[in-house]
């Protein structure tokens, strides 16, 4: 006699989950054998063997027959060990010993020890996500990924710590609490305290400016100047005066950290903005995201946050000319023979280079031991349309004595936050209608729409363009800067100010000065 069930569980596309139908056959007529179908990888066709073991230790072990399993649908690949609490479930229902009602309308995922305890699984919150869409009765988890399941508002979710839990939950032999919602704002708010500002930076004002206005736009930044400067303290106070993430953002943010594994126990939501500083050696799979079962790399892990990239000569150059295209798409694809799957991008790229090798071209206080064609080859390492995509070249020089014994305080990270609110805050009003966020993302019409400018204003920039043949990239990047600086200066067109400091923030457009290693 045959007997087939259905359990409803999930497996993840890039950072999204589609519904799984696992499908349980029990033939008890038959010689005992197990077979599993539907593009299963290593991980899930092993799940057999934990589960037998598991349900024995139970005292729930199935009689002998033959188990057919289907994973619906067939043409998906299906990865991971989250699908063995569905199977045992699906395998107790087919055999008998669990009603089929009992587990319709219910998603399921786990992985499973040997003694029957469940595990937490990493991709929780897609799935969480999928069975709120599907308005499923409810959803069963392992009991460590429910917080991190519960942000989703309208979905039950019961974290149980054994396969014997779940059992005698769905028997109804013991009943489970729902997990509790935590509420972002509290979260948040608990979270707004970065511990590092930049009063602790000595000196910099003027780089501290350029923060100020790349953190306001969202723009892209890159630091150049000798080693000890200050350079690294700088970008790692960035985020501190980044706007916080809403709620929309904060869920993008924790799936792609679910997806690949990296949610620190017992978190909820990521209610920060991420800053990861890879090292210079990371490869271009680690950047990007592959190997033959693609996870998220370093950019999808610092989407809506900060990518810093220290000593940006030294990274390869094939991993460095990946960024180029979700700098610009806000996204990035990876394609392989089996799959190809899209993960988020939207960066705010931070980068920190030497002069040259050593250090020390151009300063006053040091003798550069380069020459000239060693200095060639390493700012050749980076090619001109990655420079490109900076929208602030900013020099860092050495800090002078006096300036590190002073007493007399500089910008703040709260009152550099408070600008960059208010001009966050104007762009929000400005852009509610469209897809775009921020100043750094103006293309198109909202470029030309919202970066008009008068003749004197026309006549500047043409000016500045001729001398220092600019590019047309470079070109919209100054609108976008010049867009940004107006907003922090509360001002509702460019003015021919606003446009200067923008130009003068892009040392790197000055071609000779850059070939010649002098900044002018």
């Amino acid at each position: 006699m045959a007997q087939c069930s259905k359990v409803s569980c999930a497996a993840l596309h890039g950072v999204d989950a589609f519904e799984v139908r696992l499908e349980a056959d029990f033939n008890r007529s038959g010689l005992p054998a197990f077979n599993m179908v539907g593009l299963a990888e290593g991980a899930v066709r092993e799940a057999g063997s934990r589960v037998f073991t598991a349900l024995r230790h139970c005292a729930c072990p199935l009689p002998p027959g033959k188990i057919t399993v289907n994973l619906a649908p067939a043409d998906w690949r299906k990865a991971g060990a989250g699908y063995d609490l569905p199977l045992a479930l699906a395998l107790l229902c087919a055999a008998g010993i669990l009603p089929q009602d009992a587990l319709n309308g219910y998603y399921c995922a786990g992985e499973l020890s040997l003694t029957g305890e469940v595990r937490p699984i990493p991709g929780v919150l897609p799935v969480a996500l999928l069975a709120a869409e599907r308005k499923t009765r409810g959803l069963i988890i392992p009991a460590d990924n429910v917080r991190e399941a519960a942000v989703v508002s309208g979905l039950e979710v019961y974290g149980v710590r054994s396969l014997s839990e779940a059992i005698a939950f769905l028997k109804g032999e013991l009943a489970l609490e729902q997990a509790a919602k935590e509420d972002y704002k509290d979260l948040a708010a608990r979270l707004s305290d970065f511990g590092q500002d930049f009063a602790e930076v000595k000196g910099q004002e003027h780089a501290k400016r350029a923060i100020e206005i790349a953190a306001a736009g969202g723009h892209n930044i890159l630091f150049m100047g000798p080693p000890g400067s200050g350079k690294t303290m700088l970008a790692q106070r960035i985020p501190g005066v980044l706007p916080p993430l809403d709620f929309e953002e904060a869920l993008e943010v924790t799936k792609i950290y679910s997806v690949a594994g990296q949610l620190a126990p017992g978190v909820s939501l990521i209610a920060r903005r991420p800053f990861r500083s890879p090292h210079h050696t990371t490869s271009y799979a680690g950047m990007v995201g592959g190997t033959a079962s693609p996870k998220p790399g370093e950019i999808s892990l610092a989407h809506r946050g900060v990518l810093f990239l220290d000593e940006l000569p030294e990274f390869n150059k094939t991993t460095l000319e990946a960024l180029r295209q979700p700098l610009e798409d806000g996204r990035i694809t990876i394609a392989r023979a089996a799959i190809s799957v899209t993960y988020p991008g939207k960066i705010m790229l931070v980068a920190a280079m030497n002069p040259c090798p050593c250090g020390y071209l151009g300063d006053p206080k040091h003798v550069c031991s380069c020459p000239p064609a060693t200095v060639q080859r390493y700012r050749a390492r980076l090619s001109g349309p990655l420079l490109d995509r900076f929208d602030l070249h900013v020099e860092v020089p050495a800090v002078p004595y006096a300036d590190l014994r002073s007493k007399e305080a500089g910008a703040t990270s709260q009152s550099i936050r408070r600008n960059v609110l208010r001009a966050r805050e104007v762009q929000n009003r400005r852009y509610a209608d469209t897809d775009c966020r921020c100043n750094a993302e103006l293309n198109g019409g909202l470029l030309e729409r919202h970066c008009c400018l008068d003749k004197v204003e026309q006549d500047f920039l043409g000016e500045a363009m001729n001398k220092l043949a600019l590019s047309a990239r470079s070109y919209t990047r100054i609108l976008r800067l010049s867009r940004s600086i107006a907003d922090l200066d509360d001002k509702k067109d460019i003015g021919l100010e606003h446009l200067a400091e923008a130009v003068n923030c892009r040392v790197l457009d000055r071609e000779q000065a850059w070939h010649n290693g002098e900044y002018q």
